[in-house]
């Protein structure tokens, strides 16, 4: 058993940003605020990990290792 713990403590550990963006009535708009949305976390080294949509509203979950350069 503590031959698995040791392991597990060199694996990165993971921190993660919930973005909730707003759907507009213009496919254009919502086309160009999800990229610009996309690009800006992209440079902080976040990728998107989870999405999930509703009539109203996009929500993205971006992870990154804690380790990641800022």
């Amino acid at each position: 058993m503590q031959r698995l713990a040791s392991a597990a403590s060199f694996w990165p550990m993971q921190e993660y940003q919930a973005v909730i963006l707003r759907l507009s009535r213009s496919t254009r708009d919502d086309e160009d605020s999800l990229t610009d949305l996309l690009n800006e976390r992209s440079r902080g080294g976040w990728v998107p990990a989870m999405m999930t949509q509703d009539g109203l509203r996009l929500t993205v979950v971006f992870a990154r290792d804690t380790d990641a350069e800022r």
